[in-house]
């Protein structure tokens, strides 16, 4: 059994991995069900790094979709992230923590809708992030919004441990669906 966060996220970036090797057409298909999504008109997505979920697909879906998209930028490390608009093609600059993010000159807005990559997830809400406390500090900002994961199925965990910062996530998209918490 994982006793620590560091093991855990270690495991989990190693199964992430071999996921995104094995499923290469998993964010397709998890695009394909853009429309389970909770009713938003400003959705947020990422850039997927490494082997992070590709919102690609998804973004495509979403702007087809006339939901307006934006991108998290890290302005300062120990911050909640900011927005920016952004649309499929328009260029990126690594923000603060090294992301893609909108250049300084796109407008700022507030999300209804937040998507955001993680390692491991549960039933319950629980998501195991990067350990950076970006999407948390973010969430706390702006408890409004709606969370929403953006995995793959094989992902999901039997039960994390949260700590009193970690914030759940209201569903999760993956290539086999949507699916709400409670």
């Amino acid at each position: 059994m994982i006793q620590n966060k560091h093991e855990l996220r270690s495991a989990a970036r190693a199964l992430r991995k071999r996921l995104a090797e094995t499923d290469p057409l998993a964010a397709s298909r998890a695009a394909d069900h853009a429309d389970a999504l909770p009713a938003a008109r400003i959705v947020a997505l990422y850039r997927a790094m490494g082997s992070e979920l590709d919102t690609d697909a998804l973004a495509a879906a979403l702007e087809a979709a006339g939901r307006r998209l934006c991108l998290p930028v890290v302005v300062q490390r120990d911050a909640p992230m900011e927005f920016r608009a952004w649309s499929p093609g328009e260029p990126l600059e690594m923000d603060a923590a090294g992301c893609p993010a909108p250049l300084p000159l796109a407008e700022v807005i507030t999300p209804d809708l937040i998507l955001t990559p993680l390692l491991a997830f549960d039933n319950q809400g629980g998501r195991l992030g990067q350990g950076g406390g970006y999407y948390d500090r973010t969430f706390a900002e702006r408890p409004d919004a709606i969370r929403i994961g953006f995995a793959y199925a094989g992902q999901k965990v039997e039960r994390l441990i949260l700590q009193e910062h970690d914030i759940r996530l209201h569903g999760v998209l993956t290539e086999t669906g949507y699916t709400a918490f409670k």
